[in-house]
């Protein structure tokens, strides 16, 4: 399927307190991040020393939609979760919030990202007598909680996070308090709102938009926020220097989030004007955008080179990630399934498509001769990133490096392979403009932009750890939450 094709994000989060609608709050933050997962959902919520809890399996409409499901979540304070699963791990037990007894009580965990360090740890904590209920690297912050000696629930968490090695947006909920950290790179969004008097985590603002919730601020690399009944406390970790991860600008955050101040669909626009002054295609009659992550970059392509934009590819909204394909027939008619030519528009014209990305290039192939089949006379692609030919290991859920089609082919081979009349990536450097930095400062990237260049900015130490014994494909996979 056309989705195995794209990078995914892994999760994302929201939480709330102090407000008498925790739980429905919490179920439209998730709506509203759905596309940063869309296998698994769940909310955890607290009422009179109670936590209730509801995880499942499938889109958050499909669990929380149903009054009889929400009238159970009780409590005026929430955690929510929403997560992409990797192959063989799509079990209920690996769905979020992870929730625990522990000797000061009830504590629910969720995260997006990936933990670098979690399988060693796992180890040490299993060869001590631990036992782990999941395979997501989610439980580590749990038990290393759990076993922590320190006087209070920040302070054991604070002695787990000194231990962990990895990206992170964590949202934690105990009984009298909702906590929020983000890893000391700040690889992973995390944002606070505010709704009234109640305080709100969550992993972009668009999820505040939702419930008309007022944007506070992000949430420092290295820092804790602690929400109570007296307000948001904050505290201040450990920071090496924010290398927050490019790629939410290029395609991961929704549109209409804010990152970091800036408008990501602005962002978006401004990377396809970049393309246009790093490879123009002076043949070209139209501008068309592989929908719909490539709309922004079209259009910013469009406005600076004068060459019309139209949607040449209009997509099926209605067609589900789980949409079943009996037939070997059907399973051919692949990226048709979601996206069909619009014939009136191409028939013989040079046509420029614009997406954010190749990894495989299966899909692009496909759309590639979808197009030439509408009639274009000429077909340039156009990609809003620089190739991508390095595995991520920081929460988004790429193919190993070997699949990705840019490891070990030039622009040009992989041009031949799509069936393009010329292909162009924006530049790293260009990228950086549009997002309104330089590339580089004394030679250190302002984000994480390891896929594009194999700097790692996190030690890998599952990943380069011989003790493990396990290669690094299997680590990828049972790393991912």
């Amino acid at each position: 399927m056309e989705d195995q094709d794209k990078f995914k994000d892994e999760c994302g989060v929201f939480a709330i307190f102090g407000h008498k609608d925790a739980s429905a709050l919490t179920a439209l933050g998730l709506h509203a991040l759905q596309h940063r997962g869309q296998e698994a959902c769940g909310i955890v919520s607290h009422d009179s020393d109670v936590f209730y809890a509801k995880r499942a399996l499938g889109l958050v409409d499909d669990t929380f939609g149903q009054a009889s499901v929400m009238s159970q979540l009780k409590g005026n304070m929430a955690v929510g979760h929403n997560r992409y699963a990797t192959t063989g791990e799509g079990h209920i037990r690996n769905v979020q919030p992870l929730y625990a007894d522990l000797s000061f009580g009830g504590f629910a965990v969720a995260h997006n990202g990936n933990l670098t360090n979690s399988l060693q740890i796992r180890q040490d904590l299993v060869e001590k007598g631990a036992l782990f209920q999941s395979t997501s690297d989610t439980e580590i912050f749990i038990q290393l909680t759990a076993v922590s000696r320190r006087n209070t629930v920040e302070d054991r968490l604070v002695e787990a996070l000194s231990q962990i090695e990895g990206a992170y947006a964590l949202i934690a909920m105990a009984q009298d308090k909702i906590i929020g950290v983000r890893d000391p790179y700040g690889i992973r969004p995390l944002v606070i709102g505010k709704l009234g008097e109640s305080y709100i985590l969550a992993s972009e603002t668009c999820a505040l938009d939702i419930i008309n919730a007022e944007f506070v601020r992000e949430v420092r690399p290295g820092e804790m926020v602690v929400i109570t009944e007296k307000g948001l406390l904050s505290r201040d970790l450990e920071k090496q220097g924010s290398r927050f991860c490019i790629f939410e600008y290029v395609y991961f955050a929704r549109p209409d989030s804010y990152l970091d101040g800036d408008s990501v669909y602005q962002m978006r626009k401004n990377i396809g004007t970049e393309l246009a002054k790093e490879s123009p295609v002076p043949s070209g009659d139209l501008v068309v955008p592989v929908p719909d992550s490539g709309v922004p970059s079209a259009i910013g392509f469009s406005q600076e080179s004068g060459i019309p934009f139209d949607l040449g590819i209009i997509r099926n909204h209605y067609v589900g990630r789980t949409f079943i394909e009996p037939t070997d027939q059907i399973r051919h008619l692949g990226v048709r399934l979601k996206h069909n030519a619009n014939k009136a528009l191409l028939k013989g014209k040079s046509v420029i498509l614009v997406d954010d990305s190749i990894v495989r290039g299966t899909t692009s192939r496909k759309i590639v001769q979808m197009v030439r089949e509408a009639g274009a006379a000429e077909v340039h692609m156009r990609i809003s990133s620089p190739p991508t030919r390095y595995c991520c290991f920081y929460g988004i859920n790429t193919p190993s490096t070997e699949e990705l089609l840019a490891h070990k082919n030039t622009p040009e081979e992989i041009a031949e392979y799509i069936g393009v009349d010329s292909l162009a990536y924006v530049s790293l450097d260009g990228l950086y403009r549009a997002v309104g930095e330089a590339k580089r400062d004394n030679d250190t990237p302002q984000y994480c932009d390891a896929c594009f260049t194999g700097d790692y900015s996190v030690p890998l130490t599952d990943f380069n750890n011989n003790r493990t014994g396990t290669n690094v494909s299997l680590l990828r996979e049972r790393a991912k939450k």
